[in-house]
């Protein structure tokens, strides 16, 4: 997965901008009470504590500048019919959004970026594994357009700064990685865009919160866009 460099601003120092690299193809809130609960009337300061640092284990999460969402991607619990089990993952790429089926026509929703045009994908696929602050690996294909991309063939160890963020679904087809992901980002500008080579992200403190509810071979659905 790529984000599209035009959006991109040649980010600050000479580190990878988690907008110009994301493979081929980012704290549970309980405490808060607050987790997977926001109804259209939240108000900034509200989102604000939701979306506020998160003391990681390895590396410490600063707070979203929420004020640079669109209140719509803001995470609630919205009215969603489906015929999917409670926890099946849904994205929805046409409006920037992805759900997690809770069951009794509930669902919690997440403002995503995805796909731009010509990357986008649909179909059936589930979680075939799961990572903490994984390593990313550009794809040769990746190389290819991008050549500073080379100097991590190697993987680029996790961290703040690497594309793949604090959490990582890993897509599964028929027992094969698709290469596609659901990640963390901390790109608030990102969120409700269509930047990616096909990978989905979410907010850090919404993708820790789905990350949590997640086990391995959980489904997920992308619908078209």
């Amino acid at each position: 997965m790529i984000i599209d460099g035009r959006n991109a601003d040649a980010r600050r120092s000479g580190l990878v901008d988690r907008r110009s690299f994301l493979v081929g193809s980012a704290v549970s809130l309980g405490a808060l009470g607050l987790a997977g609960c926001a109804g259209d009337g939240m108000s900034l300061a509200e989102a604000q504590q939701m979306y506020g640092p998160v003391p990681d284990k390895k590396f410490a999460i600063p707070a979203a500048d929420i004020t640079k969402v669109d209140r719509k991607y803001w995470r609630r619990t919205v009215r969603y019919e489906s015929k999917e089990e409670p926890g099946t993952i849904v994205v929805d790429p046409a409006n920037y959004y992805v759900y997690r089926i809770e069951g009794g026509g509930n669902a919690t929703r997440y403002g995503a970026n995805v796909g731009r045009d010509g990357f986008r994908w649909s179909g059936d696929a589930y979680v075939g594994r799961k990572s903490e602050w994984a390593t990313w690996t550009p794809p040769a294909e990746m190389i290819k357009r991008q050549p500073e991309a080379a100097k991590y063939a190697r993987g680029m160890p996790g961290g703040l700064d690497n594309p793949l963020g604090a959490r990582t679904l890993h897509l599964y087809q028929n027992g094969k990685y698709t290469l596609y992901t659901i990640y963390a980002s901390s790109d608030e500008e990102s969120i409700g865009s269509g930047i990616t080579s096909g990978c989905v992200g979410l907010l850090s403190q919404d993708m820790i919160d789905l990350y949590d509810q997640t086990p391995v071979k959980t489904k997920v659905v992308v619908l078209p866009a």
